[in-house]
């Protein structure tokens, strides 16, 4: 459907607010569930429109001129979207009654989607406008005028026409080209829609808003950068409002000027989210301090307006994109604003310094609060991720302590949908693994209940979430990098620091040994699917897996090789240079204690029998010398030398060894080096021989 924009022009001149209003919401019901130009569904479809185009070998004429009417009608829709943002901020800043200004906003806030209409809202007047909208400030634009122009909407109507008498132009043209030149730009998607990132220029120099005839080459550019994060999950809690009139909006309870703020706040996060301009220019507007303010306030109230939500949501985007405004958020209390802001979501109540209560039968955590939370969690990560390693002074330790009693009612309640809670818990291991580790023992420092896993008196409710956690994690198929390596490393370094929590963690992965008929890393077991991982092709998420067992091995590398196998432990041995055994490594701070790894009787009786390197008895193998004379011996091997040494000087493999470090080397610099060794304690000698005769 082509927007009216000439009908919404004539509208706006006569003063006819309920035609404007009529044909904006007739938009917004269209277009509700609408993305343009997806760059994932684009692809789709060119792909789809290529593996058409090879099996049919040839296209025909009149399926070329359908391909090209669509691109066609693509431009056309782009130059009304574009034009149509221009009129609205204009429209807006005119002083419009609050029904139409909220019509008018959500009109602005599903083109705001497109980053090909961009260019106007990235302006320092349009930010201004929409933040002094939501709330975020006070200061009026002052870029364009806010009287009505008349010359200016005649002119954006003379740019329609000039673009459709072009239109028609180029389609004459293009009636004239060879079929083959059709069939060559029928899949070729992506020419046209990307002109305006071709032609693009320094967004400060575009003047989007003027009495001037706007060139079709202007309405062409759109913005030329890009949003760093992925696109996510579409947010639930408000899909339901998609396409919703205003007046249900009101009987829901939530007034107009919320509704207003709402949808302000909506056009900010998809402008913020879509482009690094806007970006950066909301940091230099400094409109940073208008949002910690507006945050601050909303903690106060009893009741969370919906606003909170997408307040939240803009301050994650803005501090996950601009680092210099996650500093900004640090100095100026961000942890401890967002730290209330987290307590009143949970409505907590407190039974100790730094303990919560945790009724038995306490509620699941409503939808709305649990998105919430969320992202409030993702914030707190994105400006406390660097304080993990530090030395936290003594009234920061107490407020990230006061954090981790509240991250252990994250970790602990439920909320209503399952998938809540597993993402819920994911963002709580994020943070934890960012805080100090020292601040963590607060989820240890709880007295037992009747029903608390325990280990030496100690809770371990907590630990034992986090293993369940890490469990479902290990089933996860897709982004199992991102999905695991938070957990592992979390667990790591709570079994280095605790000891009860090493052993209680040790009691359920690492058992001790009775069947070792299998290798180690075969079977269903959460021991075998983590050693499964030492020998993954991420790099980091093997190093973690296996850092994990290391730990509760104790750091012993003769427990370590019993447990995965030399196989599957040669990765992390050489990374840490202990390939020829050796203790623990010298960098790690834990203290372990000295008791020694009891082995079962079962694991007594095959002891000798076990294969270093696979972990296992292997079954007894035939002798491939039996019944060779010595001479057909001395054959073989000679053969067996001469490969190998031809696949070395092919350079197809390459020897190594392992030196006095327990680091591997190539075989030839280790030959060296021995020599040399060997050459020179004679020198030596000789010289203290010299010297006594000397003497």
């Amino acid at each position: 459907m082509d927007v009216d924009l000439e009908g919404i022009i004539q509208c706006i001149k006569q003063g006819d607010e309920n035609g404007v209003q009529a044909q904006l919401q007739e938009f917004n019901k269209e277009y509700a569930q609408c993305f343009f130009f997806d760059a994932e569904e684009r692809d789709r479809r060119k792909q789809r429109k290529l593996e058409e185009f090879r099996n049919n070998k040839v296209r025909e004429y009149t399926d070329s001129d359908s391909d090209c009417d669509e691109y066609d009608h693509e431009d056309r829709g782009l130059i009304l979207r574009q034009n149509l943002v221009v009129v609205l901020l204009r429209f807006i800043r005119t002083g419009v009654k609050c029904r139409l200004l909220r019509v008018s906003l959500r009109t602005l806030r599903i083109l705001s989607r497109d980053k090909k209409v961009l260019g106007p809202l990235v302006t320092d007047g349009a930010l201004l406008t929409v933040a002094k909208l939501a709330g975020l400030t006070t200061c009026d634009a002052s870029e364009e005028a806010s009287d009505p122009d008349s010359d200016f909407y005649d002119n954006i109507i003379a740019s329609l026409t000039e673009a459709k008498v072009l239109q028609s132009r180029t389609d004459e043209d293009e009636g004239d080209v060879e079929a083959n030149d059709e069939e060559c730009s029928a899949f070729d998607e992506d020419a046209k829609s990307d002109v305006s990132l071709a032609n693009s220029g320094d967004l400060d120099n575009i003047s989007w808003f003027g009495s001037h005839r706007t060139s079709i080459n202007e309405m062409h550019r759109g913005n030329i950068h890009h949003k760093v994060l992925e696109r996510g999950r579409r947010d639930r809690r408000e899909s339901k409002m998609e396409g919703q009139e205003e007046e249900e909006v009101e009987e829901e309870g939530e007034s107009g000027e919320e509704a207003q703020r709402k949808e302000a706040m909506k056009v900010l996060c998809n402008v913020v989210y879509n482009s690094t301009w806007a970006q950066e220019r909301f940091s230099a507007l400094r409109l940073m301090c208008g949002l910690i303010e507006r945050l601050s306030s909303s903690v106060s109230c009893s009741s969370p307006s919906s606003v909170q939500f997408y307040e939240l949501r803009l301050m994650f985007l803005i501090t996950a994109l601009r680092p210099e405004l996650r500093t900004q958020l640090q100095q100026e209390g961000g942890v401890s604003i967002l730290t209330a802001a987290l307590e009143s979501c949970l409505e907590v109540q407190w039974k100790d310094q730094y303990e919560c209560v945790l009724g038995p039968v306490a509620p699941p955590i409503s939808l709305e609060a649990s998105q919430r939370i969320i992202e409030i969690l993702k914030i707190l990560f994105n400006i406390t991720y660097s304080t993990h390693r530090q030395e936290p002074s003594e009234d920061d330790a107490a407020l990230y302590r006061h954090l981790v009693a509240l991250l252990r009612l994250c970790l602990m309640r439920k909320c209503t949908l399952s998938d809540d809670s597993d993402e819920l818990q994911g963002h709580t291991v994020n943070l934890l693994s960012a805080l100090p580790l020292q601040c963590l023992d607060v989820l240890l420092r709880v007295p037992l209940e009747p029903d608390s896993q325990q280990c030496q008196g100690v809770n371990m409710d907590c630990v034992h979430t986090l293993v369940l956690f890490m469990e479902r994690r290990l089933d996860s198929g897709d982004k199992i990098k991102e999905k695991l390596t938070p957990i592992l490393n979390l667990l790591t370094e709570s079994c280095r620091a605790h000891r009860e929590t090493r052993h209680y963690i040790r009691k359920h992965i690492l058992p001790p040994l009775r069947d070792v008929s299998h290798r180690p890393e075969e079977g269903s077991t959460v021991k075998s699917r983590l050693i499964r991982l030492m020998t993954h092709l991420d790099t980091d998420l093997k190093h973690c897996a296996a850092d994990l067992i290391f730990v509760l091995c104790k750091e012993n590398v003769s427990r370590f090789v019993k447990y995965t196998g030399y196989g599957n432990a040669a990765g992390l041995l050489a990374t840490r240079g202990l390939l020829g055994g050796g203790s623990r490594t010298t960098s790690s701070d834990a203290q372990y204690s000295s008791d020694s790894d009891s082995d079962t009787e079962e694991y007594r009786q095959v002891k000798d029998r076990i294969n270093p390197v696979t972990g296992r008895v292997e079954a007894e193998q035939p002798d491939p010398m039996e019944g060779m004379t010595e001479e057909e011996k001395e054959e073989e091997a000679k053969r067996l030398i001469m490969l190998f040494n031809k696949l070395s000087s092919d350079n197809i493999i390459q020897p190594m060894g392992v030196d006095s470090e327990g680091k591997l080397v190539p075989m030839l610099g280790l030959r060296e080096t021995s020599l040399s060794e060997e050459g020179r304690p004679e020198s030596e000698n000789d010289g203290e021989a010299e010297e006594g005769e000397k003497n």
